[in-house]
């Protein structure tokens, strides 16, 4: 699991909030943050000894140990008994959900990415090639693994020429996993698996490795990486690319599941495992991330009522930006945005603007790091936080440099840490309660749960 990555961020996230802890010492991506346990769980032998490195060198992509980082994230969670646990797609608010059940959150997948020396941003057939070996040595010694690879000049920029970004997803569950739930799952426990349902086109030739040309998260449609669209051109020459050469290969499929779907076989060893002990299982799908951050931001809203607190303070997270601790500690309701989209805070806007008021309204955007025609601006951002009564705030610090200069993961932790202290944190919340949530109030976010 590359340092820096969403997936682990958001394990590291989910492991501080249930010791009481908030995300004060995770530091920028791509900088080796302190994490208990292994130093580095994704690569064996002397790979291992390269732990402060963000990407693989190719002769390394052969040493990663899918296995290994299954035992490492369930060795970050405290010992004791748990009353459930929330897996699937990495999502900002599937922390928080878990968090507000007092569970673990294991995603179902982890991110990779590798060196292309050579590179360009504008070949994805050229990448393809590339990431086909790359995923060749990585699948001898991972048969029971899925490699989607993501070619996204407009999420990624230039680092999309330098290395190979690659979605690592198991298609069955994890021994490490099946020890940890048997060992640490109260009796009778749910299981809550959170899907991501979006769909792009994909190339795959059936050898274990899949492509992308583009992603959703790039707030993009899939005709947006055509050869001859206006965007693509505008996007490449943004990172220093040239829509002349972009020639992406014919898809096989085209509605598959993005990178943060979870693999049919993954969901399938779940509801065995499941099946077998006795313990529930409930699958949560949504169309797109707002949708579960709507759900869950309304299910913290009640939550905190439920307990005599407010509940009319949000704080609007973005990516990496995340400190669900601080957010249970202060009394907060959360709003995870994926990314700085122009997509993504629409449907922030469209929420609020159907929500019953808040009082005040932080807002923390987390900078791409670089410029593309589908990202908000700043006076977007700022309508967010206009929708707080009293309050309307929006992160200076974050907000310097934006879009370009990028800041701290730890920067959530800074601002909510300012936040009054509004304590005792609420019981736990039953999974079975937030499971009848989202069936009753979901349907409208456009959630779909089984």
């Amino acid at each position: 699991m590359t340092v820096g990555s969403t997936a682990r961020i958001m394990v590291a996230a989910a492991v501080r909030a249930l010791r009481g802890e908030d995300c004060a010492d995770l530091r920028n991506p791509g900088v080796q943050s302190r994490f208990p346990g292994a130093p580095e769980p994704v690569r064996r032998g002397a790979a291992a000894r390269a732990a402060g490195r963000v990407a693989l060198t190719p002769d390394q992509a052969a040493e990663v140990d899918a296995d290994r980082v299954a035992r490492w994230i369930v060795d970050q969670y405290p010992r004791r008994c748990y009353p459930g646990v929330v897996l699937g797609s990495p999502h900002g608010a599937a922390v928080h959900l878990a968090v507000a059940l007092g569970v673990p959150w294991l995603p179902a997948a982890f991110e990779t990415t590798v060196h292309w020396s050579g590179g360009a941003v504008d070949r994805p057939d050229a990448a393809l090639d590339h990431g086909a070996a790359l995923a060749g040595r990585l699948l001898a010694g991972n048969p029971d693994v899925h490699v989607r690879q993501v070619h996204c000049p407009a999420s990624r920029g230039p680092l999309s020429g330098a290395s190979v970004s690659l979605t690592v997803r198991w298609q069955s569950l994890p021994t490490a996993y099946a020890r940890f739930l048997a060992d640490r799952l109260a009796p009778d426990a749910p299981v809550l698996l959170l899907r991501d349902a979006r769909t792009w086109p994909v190339y795959d030739a059936g050898r274990g490795h899949s492509f992308q040309a583009g992603s959703p998260a790039s707030g993009l449609d899939p005709v947006d990486f055509h050869p001859d669209s206006h965007v693509l051109r505008q996007v490449l020459r943004c990172v220093g690319g040239d829509g002349a050469r972009w020639q992406p290969p014919e898809v096989a499929c085209p509605q598959g599941y993005a990178e943060h779907g979870v693999e049919p076989g993954f969901e399938l060893a779940v509801r065995d495992w499941a099946g077998r002990r006795g313990n529930g299982v409930h699958r949560v799908l949504f169309p797109r991330p707002e949708a579960l951050s709507a759900a869950v931001a309304d299910l913290y809203r009640g939550w905190l009522r439920r307990a005599g607190k407010t509940g009319d303070r949000l704080v609007v997270e973005c990516g990496r930006l995340l400190d669900p601790w601080q957010v249970v500690r202060a009394g907060l309701v959360p709003y995870w945005c994926e990314n700085a989209t122009r997509r993504t805070v629409d449907a922030a806007e469209w929420w609020l603007a159907g929500s019953e008021p808040f009082s005040s309204v932080d807002v923390l955007p987390e900078s791409p790091g670089m410029r593309s025609p589908a990202l908000a601006g700043l006076p977007q951002w700022l309508a967010v936080a206009a929708f707080g009564r009293r309050r309307r705030a929006l992160d200076r610090t974050a907000a310097r440099g934006y879009p370009v200069a990028t800041v701290p993961t730890r920067r959530a932790t800074e601002v909510l840490r300012a936040q009054p202290y509004d304590l005792p944190a609420p019981p736990p919340l039953p999974a079975a309660a937030a499971v009848e949530a989202f069936r009753a109030g979901g349907a409208r976010h456009g959630l779909v749960v089984g």
